[in-house]
């Protein structure tokens, strides 16, 4: 497995403040307007709070959870948000593991999960998580597959795990579930995707029936070494999923915007056709499909049309990284 550097959990992105701690310094959160509970006995700023994105608030009950909860060994989405890992949408649950039960259960918004197989935990400072292998894993049986695949990417990129580890856990597990996504997305899963919304592009990509596409590939134009997110040089095809957020804002966005239409102009020079879509095309199929037919590439197979109906599944509203 490739080396990487150790883990550490993501930060918590706004005040934490235990009530208990607040009363023994003559404080009481519970009539204070400026504070807002997101968890029995812990509240954070109210201002703090609704500047926050939906996913990092979602980071932030899984670590007010902690707060009153030591020694929980988060799972799944909760361990994803603790490690960096995509998110999507604003999860409603906490989930944690817990291998001393015979069952899962659900109190309130916590989901307690269990499992015949032994679990290792991955310490995070005083925090613990499922392995990186296991978040996954979960993630993978869980998640419709595209976006299971933009999770299995980014470990892979950022985490070092590889397709072989990822296959051989899950063979250590006696659980069927998901099986043939996990096959699928161990075939798939590539570090060099570098964003969310490039993973889910590619799996769209192929369902839709286009050939499989090159990742990050360079080409010389004018003088110059330009790199793609999807490439198709058979085709003399490229494909951009554009994430706005890149641009910046007022004279930033503009040299930005500026920059990208010269390399665009230098890669047509070049011979090539470029197809842009964004990530709700992507989510939506259409948007990007059109744009790469328009862009001449064949399909070569029939629509996978049951991969594609998963993107409906759970379409987030949010999600994290996706435009990066």
């Amino acid at each position: 497995m490739t080396q990487t550097p150790p883990l550490t959990a993501v930060e918590p992105p706004a005040s934490l403040i235990r009530a208990d701690h607040a009363a023994s310094a003559g404080s009481y959160p519970a009539v204070d307007r400026a504070l807002l509970r997101i968890r029995p006995a812990v509240y954070t700023v109210r201002e703090e709070w609704e500047a926050l994105p939906q996913w990092d608030r979602y980071l932030l009950r899984v670590h007010a959870y902690a707060t009153v909860r030591g020694g929980a060994m988060f799972s799944h989405e909760s361990a994803a948000a603790l490690l960096g890992l995509p998110l999507f949408g604003h999860p409603r649950d906490i989930h944690v593991f817990d291998c001393r039960r015979t069952r899962s259960l659900r109190f309130g918004d916590v989901a307690v999960h269990t499992s015949a197989d032994p679990r290792s935990a991955l310490h995070l400072g005083e925090l613990r998580t499922t392995t990186v292998l296991d978040t996954v894993l979960d993630l993978v049986r869980c998640l419709p597959p595209a976006f299971g695949l933009a999770v299995a990417d980014d470990a892979t990129r950022r985490m070092g795990i590889t397709r072989e580890g990822l296959l051989a856990r899950a063979s250590q597990q006696r659980t069927n579930r998901g099986r043939r996504r996990v096959e699928w997305i161990g075939e798939h899963m590539d570090a060099r995707a570098e964003s969310v919304a490039e993973s889910i592009s590619r799996a769209v990509a192929q369902w839709c029936g286009f050939p499989r596409p090159a990742l990050q590939r360079e080409h010389r134009a004018d003088g110059r070494t330009y790199r793609s997110d999807l490439s198709w040089p058979e085709h003399r095809v490229i494909g951009e999923c554009d994430g706005w957020q890149k641009y910046g804002t007022g004279d930033d966005a503009t040299r930005a915007f500026r920059e990208e239409k010269r390399r665009e102009d230098a890669l047509r020079r070049a011979g090539w056709k470029v197809a842009r879509w964004d990530y709700a095309g992507a989510l939506r199929v259409d948007g990007m499909r059109d744009a790469l037919l328009s862009a001449g590439l064949p399909l070569i197979h029939p629509a996978d049309t049951a991969r594609l109906t998963t993107l409906r599944q759970r379409r987030p509203s949010f999600e994290k990284r996706g435009g990066e």
